[in-house]
């Protein structure tokens, strides 16, 4: 017979530093204060149907074992994100149900989010959402897990590839995830010291890209970094569209094809894609502060009867949010005159035409 509320956690989408450290929050806060018991649930919604539970908190648990996730990458939960979950609604609630969770902790990206709003509302379940997502592109929070350390990421591998191609006279291009928005291209370019930074928000031309380049040399630089997002669109003067019609074409290497063919080829030219590196690694300390204070938060909101809210960064300290707000304004995009885009051309940096 069940005796202590239990908790269920789970992580959901694409994986990302910090949520290790979420989990090590809210297992200690559940346990050392409220004495709940926490279940992890594996693979998000893939768990819950198959009914699977990995006991997180037992009875004398020794708390120190759960230490190391406080640096740990990924999720030892694992996760998804694919799936025909709305199709298996039905069978996901009465999983919960036979699992006899209480409440559930739900950590995941916009897209995540939307799907684990509709199974609380559903079935009636006591549901807080922790957001995560190296794109930061979830709206009414200023900071997500796994963004800084993302950022951070790529401003590495900026430092590495500005040294050769300082060396070479060569201009790099670096493409970085961020499907419809640009932050994590705009904060890791400017932090990276990106000569141009191509987001898909804003409208850019290749005529733009290399007038800007031919300044850059006439000045005596003979290199260039220029950051690209992965979901940048066409440019309205490509001379090259064809080029990129099909799947495999990446960006980064679009807008490579189109700098060799308006300087006549006369560039050396590179191009990094960054890819899933960018998921991996270490969470700095911002990420892992952020993710201890939001795991501590969600418990909280638990115990005091709350549901459907999300916990937010706003302002320098947690806040509880309406998840339906969130998904109302979700995704949150670069606007064209957001204060970082008019310090990336205060600082000389290409970032795409400025509206007349």
């Amino acid at each position: 017979m069940k005796l202590k509320k239990r908790l269920g956690i789970l992580t959901s989408g694409g994986d990302c530093p910090g949520l290790n450290a979420v989990i090590r929050a809210v297992v200690n806060h559940a346990i050392l204060t409220y004495d709940w018991e926490v279940l992890g649930i594996p693979y998000a919604t893939k768990g819950l149907l198959e009914r699977k539970a990995i006991p997180l908190s037992l009875h004398g648990l020794d708390l120190r074992g759960i230490d190391p996730l406080l640096n740990m990458g990924g999720t030892i939960l694992g996760s998804i994100n694919k799936g025909d979950t709305l199709n298996q609604i039905d069978e996901i609630i009465a999983s919960y149900n036979d699992l006899e969770l209480d409440a559930l902790i739900g950590i995941g990206g916009d897209g995540s989010l939307a799907i684990l709003n509709k199974l609380q509302a559903m079935g009636n379940w006591q549901f807080i959402a922790i957001p995560k997502t190296i794109d930061n592109d979830v709206a009414l929070t200023d900071r997500v897990i796994g963004f800084d350390t993302a950022v951070n990421t790529i401003v590495d591998s900026l430092n590495r590839l500005t040294f050769t191609a300082a060396s070479h006279d060569r201009i790099m291009i670096v493409e970085v995830m961020g499907r419809s928005a640009g932050h994590l291209a705009l904060h890791a370019g400017i932090a990276g010291g990106a000569d141009a930074i191509l987001i898909p928000e804003i409208p850019y031309s290749i005529q733009g890209i290399c007038e800007h380049l031919a300044e850059l040399r006439d000045r005596g630089r003979r290199f260039a970094i220029i950051v690209v997002a992965e979901g940048v669109k066409i440019a309205d003067d490509s001379s090259l569209y064809a080029s990129c019609q099909n799947p495999s074409c990446g960006m980064g290497q679009y807008i490579a094809d189109e700098i060799r063919n308006c300087s006549h080829n006369e560039l050396d030219i590179r191009v990094s894609v960054l890819g899933h590196i960018q998921r991996g690694g270490i969470p700095t300390a911002l990420d892992r502060l952020v993710a201890t204070a939001f795991g501590k938060a969600a418990v909280d909101l638990i115990a005091a009867g709350e549901s459907g809210k999300m916990v937010a960064w706003r302002n320098g300290q947690v806040e509880a949010v309406s998840l339906d707000a969130v998904l109302a304004e979700s995704p949150l995009h670069v606007a064209k005159n957001h204060y970082l885009v008019e310090t990336a051309r205060a600082m000389g940096i290409y970032i795409g035409n400025k509206e007349s």
